[in-house]
């Protein structure tokens, strides 16, 4: 493709206006563990402590649609549950 077909650049500005109100989602991960069907169901019930893969005060994944995007932290803002961002993960990483 040469440049005369190559499609007009949109700047930032243009492209946070246009997807301003796009919706993302936001998860932060606690952990994870695998289990086949049979240690769930065994594990899995009330007042059952399932122990994961993180280790107590590492830092929580920060996932945007699924990306990893950043590292935080697990803070209490009044009653609620919320994250303190550490770090800004490097797309490279």
């Amino acid at each position: 493709m040469s440049d005369a077909e190559l499609p007009p650049t949109i700047d930032v500005r243009t492209l946070e206006t246009l997807l301003h109100d796009v919706p993302l989602e936001v998860t932060v991960e606690l952990g994870r563990i695998r289990l086949n069907i049979a240690d769930l169901a065994a594990r899995l019930g009330p007042g059952s402590v399932i122990v994961l893969d993180k280790v107590t005060g590492a830092p929580l994944d920060v996932r945007v649609n699924a990306r990893l995007v950043a590292r935080a932290e697990a803070v209490a803002v009044g009653d609620r549950c919320a994250i303190r961002i550490l770090e800004i993960v490097d797309k490279e990483s």
